[in-house]
């Protein structure tokens, strides 16, 4: 295993500067960034601050949230030095964002409210968490495995777990990885709804009374060991270990106990191979809401201790919560207190608050207002999400001793299936409806195929009316195809084994129907007006954070938004977190919905009446590991042998690049130990797009004898649900389930628009 990961490189703006040194300067110096808000209009509201860089203009004709990560990764690419993309199908992009292209969904939607023929589609392609990546992949010519995490708060620090972990398992020798946020009304409207706001700069752990938005990016360079030297880069730090996982608990607030807080610290400290008494520094989530404050602080005293051997600050208090970049804000700020050796205060602290701090705390050290000069060798920081979603990482100086968890050898394997489509609401109505060669249902007024859930399927998966009621049709669909999951695997969710079952979620767009309606209701009331019921559904991991609540799931957490390959995508990410994470079961789910608004939207960018047809669903694919497959006695499907990503730098929106398909391909044999003339059937990824069936038949040219299935002539374009949908077919095919001789292996594959191309190899069981 090449465990060795290391950062070389670093890129900051945010709301007290437009660079790294300038932002760690003014952290030290306890600067707080938090001012009246100027991009947001906010007469009506009760607080009126944020954390905005007002001194950064976003270029014409770019989103701000792009613009902002294409700023700090230029200053991080800059400052890694040359050679880093010597080879660039081994440089990958990981970016993670919460709100994504807000600002670009308010221009649409304030031109779509005043008329309808004069919304943009190039300011859809805009709007998007899965374009944030694709666009700094196309700045820098990056052709490795290029995604974007979307679990919200918690994305930054996720996005740099995920990329260490890609370079460990072989698949980048480097990878631009961080998050990116902008100040806009949708947040500060849905924050303002929940009462969430502070009317006065933050002070977590101190007043919290509440949070204040900001907004920023902040991007690493992350690097293997042995890739880093050859080329002479300059070494900041190492990445260690991380931990992921859920609350179960609900959509908005944290667990009281803060139990999975807890876990994640402790999963991450377990995964390093260090103590807690060998953390120098802890960079807190500390967002100044009540909730947050309490539960956090309660996890950190029980695996730290109140002795004050620790400090601990959260940067917030100076440059605002940024969402989705706030762990890769924070993470840029942690790798300077390693390299200069002074860590960043939280800055709010009037003198008699100290003294009621240590009446909380104990000698816990909160390091107040200015910067403390000490030895840091080891820092974790850590970040919570909406969803119930934890996340804590490890940075440590270079060569300071650990021991890494060894991924496991085991095998993976599918055992269990839910489908929620236009074929059926069961992997079994599913398999019966293919097998029959049954029609799929279809929108009578647009044409396109349709899912629906209801009562019956809410019912019989035991979710509650007062539950789903708070469901959008996205997270009703997830839950549903869950549930039926678990149920198709025979796994009961028990107290012994939650915290070993997680989740890896993908999809294209999203809740764009919350969005547009959330959105349209401040553009037409103010943003004092926002719903505080629907804004919790806004945000793209929500539908995979109801689905740990419904199912009573602990474990690791984590949702890929990357166009319709994004299915795929989880599906392979899903075995590699069995490989090398404390879960015995993941489940890989696919969900996208189609509505009025998602067709317009679809429309708009002339997607439409080219030999696409739209769909929607959900598609659940139980992985699990051999051992506790065999110890349950589970039917094995499948096994999952092998993954490849390929990217082509190209422009969000637009398919092409036969040779980054064939790619993914090679890649994805190369792992599973076999070769073309092995694969028996193709589980193909073309949609009816012109440009995306030629690239597919090109790359496709060396496995002319192999049988072909898509699921999309079946089902429709239904994006992140399709390309899961492709994985639990070819799995069915080789369990018996749906008719006809897969042979032994079979080869499904993931396009998305935007260039991004992914492979996975399941076998006979």
């Amino acid at each position: 295993m090449n465990d060795r990961v290391v950062i070389t490189g670093l890129g900051l703006i945010c709301a007290i500067g437009s660079d790294v040194d300038e932002c760690f300067d003014n952290a030290l110096a306890g600067k707080v960034g938090i001012k009246e808000v100027k991009s947001v209009e906010h007469s009506g509201c009760y607080a009126h601050i944020g954390g905005e860089n007002n001194g950064f203009v976003t270029p014409d004709g770019e989103d701000r949230a792009s613009a902002l990560c294409i700023k700090a990764a230029e200053e991080a690419v800059a400052d890694s030095g040359e050679g880093v993309f010597d080879d660039p199908s081994r440089v990958g992009v990981v970016i993670g964002s919460c709100v994504g292209g807000a600002v670009s969904i308010e221009k649409f939607y304030r031109d779509y409210v005043a008329d309808p023929d004069k919304a943009s589609g190039e300011d859809v392609l805009k709007m998007p968490i899965s374009a944030i990546a694709n666009n700094v992949a196309l700045r820098f010519g990056a052709q490795g495995a290029v995604d974007n995490v979307a679990n919200a708060c918690a994305a930054g620090t996720m996005s740099i777990a995920i990329a260490a972990d890609l370079i460990r398992s072989g698949k980048a020798d480097a990878v631009i990885a961080g998050g990116s946020d902008p100040m806009s009304s949708l947040a500060f409207s849905g924050f303002h709804a929940l009462h969430a706001l502070d009317d006065e700069p933050c002070r977590p752990f101190n007043k919290s009374k509440g949070i204040a938005l900001g907004e920023g990016a902040g991007v690493l360079i992350v690097e293997s060991y042995e890739h880093a030297k050859k080329r002479g880069a300059k070494v900041y730090c190492e990445v260690l270990g991380s931990g992921v996982s859920s609350d179960a608990h609900h959509i908005t607030a944290p667990a009281p106990d803060g139990e999975g807080m807890q876990a994640a610290m402790e999963r991450s400290l377990g995964n390093s191979g260090i103590k807690a008494s060998d953390v120098d520094y802890i960079n807190a989530h500390g967002t100044g809401t009540p909730l947050n404050d309490s539960s956090e602080l309660g996890a950190m005293l029980r695996v730290f201790g109140d002795e004050g051997n620790v400090s601990c600050s959260t940067t917030k208090s100076m440059v605002g919560h940024c969402l989705g970049a706030a762990g890769s804000v924070e993470a840029v700020m942690c790798v300077k207190a390693i390299e200069r050796g002074i860590v960043p205060p939280t800055a709010g602290y009037a003198d008699g608050d100290i003294s009621l701090m240590r009446e909380k705390a104990g000698n816990f050290d909160f390091v107040p207002n200015k910067g403390k000069q000490r030895k840091v060798e080891y820092v974790q920081s850590n970040n919570y999400a909406f969803g119930g979603n934890n996340a804590s990482i490890i940075y440590a100086k270079e060569d300071a001793p650990r021991k890494l968890a060894e991924p496991n050898d085991e095998r993976v394997f599918v055992t269990g299936f839910g489908i929620v489509g236009p074929l059926g609401n069961t992997a079994e109505e599913y398999a019966a409806n293919v097998n029959a060669g049954a029609e799929a249902k279809k929108c009578e007024e647009c044409g396109d195929f349709v899912s629906s859930v209801g009562r019956e399927d809410f019912d019989a998966v035991g979710i509650k009316l007062g539950f789903y009621r708070k469901l959008d049709k996205l997270s009703q669909m997830t839950c549903v195809s869950g549930k039926r999951a678990l149920a198709n695997a025979g796994i009961e969710v028990t107290d012994d084994n939650a915290r070993r079952i997680g989740i890896v979620a993908g999809t294209s767009d999203g809740p764009q129907t919350e969005i547009a309606n959330f959105q349209k209701g401040i553009i037409e009331n103010g943003t004092e007006k926002g719903s505080a019921f629907m804004f919790p559904n806004t945000v793209y991991n929500a539908a995979p954070g109801y689905l740990s609540i419904a199912a009573g799931i602990k474990g690791y957490n984590v949702t890929l938004s990357n166009g319709a390959a994004s299915g795929i995508a989880a599906v392979a990410f899903a075995k590699r977190a069995l490989l090398t994470t404390q879960n015995d079961v993941i489940l890989a789910v696919g969900a996208d919905e189609d509505s009025e608004t998602v067709h317009m939207l679809y429309g708009k960018i002339g997607a439409l009446g080219k030999g696409m047809i739209l769909g929607d669903g959900a598609t659940t694919v139980v992985l699990e590991r051999g051992s506790s497959a065999d110890a349950r006695g589970a039917k094995k499907y499948a096994e999952v042998l092998g993954s490849g990503f390929a990217h082509c730098p190209t422009e969000f929106g637009k398919y092409g690049c036969a040779d980054k398909l064939k790619e993914a391909i090679a890649l994805a044999l190369a792992e599973s130990g076999i070769t073309e003339k092995d694969v028996s059937t193709v589980v193909t990824c073309s949609n009816g797009t012109e440009s995306l069936g030629k690239a597919e038949e090109a790359a496709l040219a060396g496995l002319a004898g192999a049988k072909r299935v898509n699921v999309k002539a079946l089902c429709g374009e239904s994006r992140a649900a399709s390309s899961a949908l492709s994985v639990a077919h070819a799995a069915m095919m080789l369990g018996g389930m749906i008719d006809g001789d897969a042979g032994k292996y079979v080869l499904a594959l993931g396009a998305s628009a935007g260039g991004s191309y992914n492979a996975v190899v399941l076998a006979k069981a």
